[in-house]
């Protein structure tokens, strides 16, 4: 692929986010999300390993109120440590996997507000909540998706 195929105007980007003639499923999303987690940027693959993800519609009332939030469309991803009961509850008995969840409503909702790329902005929900999770700094999550911005996942073929 060569950089002029990787920099696409805004023009193509609006094209690529109409090839969806009805809102992505589940399924949709967590294939979209998938590849984006295989490619994740060689900063955050350690932090990956173990890492199980899913995609849920809605954040459940639970999480809403532990995290205290307005809300369930302000939060696009929650990660799960894998003893983790609650949120900040961890359990020295439990051994599962971390788990990275993403919500499709409030995803879907901040991609049809924006009209940005759905798998941009899939790919930068899964590098900022694994970012944030292990202690980068924004500028550092900033830096990341800047210089790991890429097109080489094309939403058109999840449609």
């Amino acid at each position: 692929m060569t950089s002029a195929s990787k920099k696409r105007s805004k023009t193509d980007q609006k094209i690529m986010i109409m090839n969806f003639s009805t809102p992505p499923s589940l399924e949709e999303i967590e294939a979209i999300a998938q590849a984006h987690l295989d490619n994740i940027p060689d900063e955050l693959k350690e932090f990956c390993e173990n890492l199980s993800m899913e995609v849920e519609e809605m954040p459940d009332e639970v999480l809403e109120s532990d995290l205290d939030l307005d809300s369930a469309f302000e939060i696009f991803a929650h990660y799960k440590n894998g003893s983790e009961i609650s949120p900040g509850i961890e359990s020295k008995l439990c051994e599962e996997d971390d788990k990275l969840i993403l919500f499709r409503r409030p995803i879907l909702d901040y991609w049809c507000e924006t009209y940005d790329d759905l798998s941009q902005i899939i790919r930068q929900v899964i590098i900022s909540e694994i970012g944030q999770q292990f202690d980068f700094e924004d500028d550092e999550i900033e830096d990341m998706t800047d210089r790991h911005f890429d097109y080489d996942i094309d939403c058109a073929e999840y449609a």
